[in-house]
């Protein structure tokens, strides 16, 4: 799709399967491959982020059978198995796999070119680069920029590390490059983020996890093949989360979601401006919390967004600024700088969309003050980033009229089916070429 046109709808009602943990899948597939033995994947995402990760392993030798209807089966080559892909990894859009992959190939001892699309190739990749080249690793980035040029042999060596941002894919990188250092490993963040490397790295261990910080990993740690089952992801979950508290009369379910600790902070951020969130059937799966989500409608209010749940929600701003723009009075967003960096500019994409479609919205270097108000018709750039393209498309069913939002292609990265999902709740989207 170029673009997607949303207009006001029914109100949501039904069951809604939102799709697999992004993050999650990521880490699946990675750890399988470097594990003694068979890991067997079910509810994989197969959207194009996870599958650029999938096929940079099948170039480095390792058979992955699948996805077959979101089930894989990873042939684990072993800590010191993978091989030398015989070109360039190209990652499409995807930052996940640059960063985690960085990490993981700075130990090799063969050579890689991590590249990726345009998008892909104006994001800093800096704030990896760096810390690994402390470790050893001998990486070339020009300006700091992908393609990312990893040479081998490497000698890594264990640092203490302290995380000047918080960055769960910086975090992840150095754990990874740690099962190829020499000592151990130590991690220090300013602030907790989400804990998926560390809660699979745990059961690919054999270990029971626990949170614990700082975070320590050393070479002596032995991976075996495990049985994972992904749940559904929050992130995606959020969209629908905003559209059904927005829209009169919505009561929607959204069974099996992961509600990671470190994960979940969006959800207290919609109660906190009012919303009807009701949490059930809550387990344990693979390692993750796991639930249950019923959300009705209901009337929000501005908030200030408590700076202790940014780094927590940081993917899902740009739909926080869509249920900002559609309640009552003013919302403050506040220390999230990092959303500069995302698959765009998501502080200035949301102030430059919210305002085409007539809110008032003041931009900050770290945020944003949204004005509640109702939303006129009108068309907005996503520029490219899939989770602006899609909190836009939930502005449109509150909207005045048709919202037509550009550039949409990427949604496929993270929510293959959104559409016809969406769809099949109540709202009233249209994909055009």
């Amino acid at each position: 799709m170029s673009s997607v046109i949303s207009g006001p709808g029914e109100p949501l009602r039904g069951v809604a399967k939102v799709p697999p943990d992004k993050s999650i899948s990521h880490r699946s597939v990675i750890f399988g491959a470097i594990a003694d033995g068979v890991t067997t994947v079910s509810n994989l995402l197969e959207g194009e982020d996870v599958l650029a990760t999938i096929a940079a392993f099948r170039s480095m030798g390792v058979t992955i059978e699948g996805p077959d209807a979101g089930n894989v089966i990873i042939n684990g080559v072993g800590r010191n198995g993978l091989e030398a892909a015989g070109c360039a990894l190209n990652l499409g859009n995807s930052g996940t796999s640059m960063r985690l992959l960085s990490g993981l190939l700075a130990g090799q001892t063969f050579g890689s070119r991590l590249t990726g699309d345009a998008s892909l190739q104006r994001r800093p990749m800096t704030r990896v680069v760096d810390p690994l080249t402390k470790m050893g690793a001998r990486i070339d980035a020009v300006d700091g920029l992908p393609p990312l040029d990893i040479q081998g042999p490497a000698d890594l060596h264990a640092i203490e590390y302290r995380l000047p941002m918080a960055s769960a894919q910086v975090k992840s990188a150095l754990l990874l490059a740690g099962l190829y250092a020499s000592g151990r490993t130590t991690v220090i963040e300013p602030t907790q983020t989400r804990d998926h490397t560390e809660r699979m790295l745990a059961g690919f261990a054999g270990a029971t996890w626990a949170p614990a910080a700082p975070l320590k990993i050393d070479s002596q740690v032995v991976l075996s093949g495990q049985v994972l089952a992904i749940p559904g992801d929050i992130s995606s979950a959020a969209f629908l989360l905003v559209a059904a508290t927005l829209r009169q009369n919505s009561d929607v379910l959204l069974p099996g979601v992961g509600v990671n600790p470190t994960r979940s902070a969006v959800l207290e951020i919609l109660r906190l401006m009012g919303a009807d969130i009701e949490i059930s059937q809550e387990r344990q799966e693979s390692s993750e919390l796991v639930c249950d989500i019923r959300v009705r409608s209901a009337a929000l209010q501005g908030i200030d967004v408590p700076p202790e749940f940014v780094a927590n929600a940081i993917d899902e701003f740009p739909v926080i600024a869509i249920a900002a723009a559609g309640a009552s009075g003013i919302t403050r967003i506040r220390a999230a700088s990092e959303l500069r960096v995302k698959e765009s500019d998501r502080i200035a994409a949301m102030v430059q969309g919210l305002t085409q479609l007539g809110i008032e919205t003041v931009e900050y270097p770290d945020g944003m003050d949204i004005r509640g108000g109702h939303f006129t018709s009108g068309s907005v750039d996503s520029f490219g980033d899939h989770r602006i393209a899609m909190a836009f498309a939930m502005a449109g069913c509150i909207a005045a009229g048709p919202v037509e939002i550009s550039d949409a292609n990427n949604v496929r990265t993270s929510f293959p089916n959104f559409v016809s999902l969406m769809n099949s709740v109540g709202l009233n989207l249209e994909e055009c070429p």
